[in-house]
């Protein structure tokens, strides 16, 4: 097992990985109080919650099942949520469990940020998106028709459970989702680790246990110092987001239904990769391996062909990184250096738009 810890002061909190943790009573030791509402999916339940919940024995458990995927992370689906620990008669002594990928962790840490004004959660992710990305630093939210995570908060977990055992169940398109966010930190701050992923790209994606801990540890542990220098996205944190205001757009496009996020992130990176080598921010070759790791990740290098230029430019003014009416952008300046800039031409934008609709 490998520990890390988020440094946020009095807020820290561990991050265990490792094989077989769902057992270990590691959960347990993290629950400071004797009332727990775990909250899983209709996918994760039969394979993982009753692990989970034999592990927290002693203790008041209840559970909670909700529908699967991203089309399901809505105020309706919280409501839900917020309608169980009312029902249980939980207090604000009680702790939540998010089971699941990151809609379940978002959509429990937001319920955990507003139920009796915030109540202590545990994330205990069981997909490779969520393990390396979404269950560490705090961000929770649901997403609303007009744009993703819209309507949300930050709200630091207690701990943060890594099964890597859990992968063995994992869908094939869920893995590949899952090495958009391990690629993007190679792309925005660790050009070592991006080497590291073109040598073993291959054994990632048959699910080699140590090649997986590994990508998980070292993704986590960018996250972790990202997260420790700016908790509230005030500054570089906004970097973890390298594609995904165009990955965005194409999740709100679809309706949440079509695209996982991490496909939708790996087509956002790729045009985010395109226009900063449009720009001359980027050395020219630098794009083919780029493209070449997110073709052999099985993700996609161009947004759905339903989509114009014009449902871009729409939908990206709603994106949260818009300030003062000013769109900004993660772009490169090469691999493992990234930059968040308001400060590029507008014209080369529409070009890259444009062009990345014709396919």
């Amino acid at each position: 097992m490998h520990t890390l810890t988020v440094a946020l002061g009095e807020r820290s909190y561990p991050i265990y990985i490792g094989p077989g943790l769902l057992d270990s009573g590691l959960l347990k030791q993290h629950v400071r109080a004797s009332q727990v509402l775990v909250v899983t999916n209709e996918t994760v339940a039969p394979l993982y919650l009753q692990r989970v919940v034999d592990s927290l024995s002693g203790l008041r458990v209840d559970t909670l099942v909700l529908p699967d995927g991203e089309q399901h992370k809505t105020l309706d689906t919280l409501e839900r949520i917020f309608d169980t620990l009312m029902a249980k008669r939980h207090s604000r002594t009680t702790t939540l469990i998010a089971l699941g990928g990151g809609v379940v962790g978002d959509m429990v840490g937001f319920a955990a940020a507003c139920y009796q004004r915030g109540v202590e959660f545990l994330q205990v992710p069981t997909t490779l998106l969520a393990q390396v990305d979404s269950s560490v630093g705090g961000k929770t939210a649901v997403n609303h028709p007009r744009g993703k995570n819209m309507i949300g908060a930050f709200h630091q977990p207690r701990a943060v459970l890594i099964d890597t055992d859990v992968l063995s169940t994992l869908p094939e398109r869920e893995l590949s989702a899952g090495l958009a966010e391990v690629i993007k930190y190679g792309l925005i701050r660790d050009r070592e680790f991006f080497r590291w992923l073109q040598s073993n790209i291959t054994a990632l994606m048959a699910r080699d246990p140590r090649a997986l801990s590994k990508a998980i540890l070292e993704s986590c542990r960018n996250k972790a110092d990202v997260v420790a220098e700016d908790e509230t996205e005030q500054g570089n944190r906004a970097l973890l987001n390298l594609g995904h205001t165009f990955g965005h757009a194409i999740e709100t496009a679809t309706g949440y239904r079509l695209w996982l996020h991490g496909e939708a992130v790996g087509a956002g990176m790729m045009m985010a990769a395109q226009m900063s080598e449009m720009l001359g921010w980027m050395p020219a070759e630098q794009l083919a391996p780029i493209r070449a790791l997110l073709e052999q990740a099985r993700l996609p290098l161009t947004p759905p062909g339903s989509m114009t230029a014009a449902d871009f430019r729409s939908l990206m003014a709603l994106d949260k990184k818009v300030l003062d009416g000013q769109l900004r952008l993660v772009l490169l300046q090469g691999i493992g250096a990234a930059v968040v800039t308001d400060q590029f031409d507008v014209q080369v934008l529409e070009r890259l738009l444009e062009q990345s609709c014709q396919h």
